[in-house]
């Protein structure tokens, strides 16, 4: 694997990052976790990372505001936003991350394959140089 293989997962369900974690170690890719946008925000402060995948409904600081940071604080970042839509259970939330700056957004529940793809795009796509806004 060469640049653009170092992914942090945000994601408050234990069970769905670390699924997400073992796929994309198991695929070639450095993989870190954390538990919601303000540990994942830390993360991305000490550590070299290209790819940022979060959730959008999490507790304490939840995807939106996370995208928000990391456009930020490392523009050339790259963001697939993931959710379920919650209560919602519609996809109006990663419509909005979109706007705001994730470079892809997956719905939950996704194929393996689905994840893969995305994060093999967006990962060869050129890095932003500035924030969306």
């Amino acid at each position: 694997m060469t640049d653009g293989n170092r992914v942090l997962v945000i994601d408050d369900e234990e069970m769905i990052r670390n699924e997400i974690m073992a796929v994309l170690t198991q695929a070639g890719y450095e993989v870190s976790g954390a538990v919601n946008g303000a540990e994942g925000l830390k993360i991305l402060a000490s550590q070299p990372i290209d790819l940022v995948i979060t959730d959008i409904l999490m507790p304490d600081k939840e995807g939106i505001e996370t995208i928000i940071g990391i456009r930020k604080a490392r523009p050339q970042s790259h963001i697939v936003a993931i959710s379920g839509g919650g209560r919602m259970q519609n996809l109006y939330p990663l419509g909005i991350a979109e706007k705001i700056g994730a470079d892809a957004t997956l719905a939950k529940p996704f194929e393996v394959e689905d994840l893969l793809q995305v994060v093999q795009k967006v990962v060869t796509t050129p890095p932003r140089n500035e924030p969306a806004w």
